[in-house]
């Protein structure tokens, strides 16, 4: 009876995440961390990238999607959203002026 009951948890489970995209147990992602999440795939960066990470990534996509090469429009606009979203995040840099 045990076993009929583990392997009916199982099935519910793998169906929740086949229909859900993520498991039961994980929690539900904001729809700003789903973009960043986007982003960084896209650009093939991790959460650690800083400012130079990014736009290096960015580049490198560019150099691949840009309309001139073989792209589209839209390759470009997604790219150049994705690097624009990622260095809104980044914590502001400060003024090469002011030293410790």
């Amino acid at each position: 009876m045990f076993l009929r009951i583990l392997i009916l948890a199982g099935v519910l489970c793998l169906g929740y995440k086949l229909l859900a995209g993520r498991w039961p147990w994980e929690r539900k992602q904001s729809l700003r961390q789903q973009a960043l999440q986007r982003a960084r795939r896209l650009l093939g960066v991790d959460t650690q990238a800083g400012r130079e990470d990014i736009i290096a990534a960015h580049r490198r996509l560019v150099a691949v999607v840009h309309p001139d090469r073989g792209g589209t429009n839209e390759q470009m606009h997604e790219a150049n959203a994705a690097r624009d979203l990622l260095l809104a995040e980044l914590p502001p840099d400060l003024p090469s002026d002011t030293k410790p």
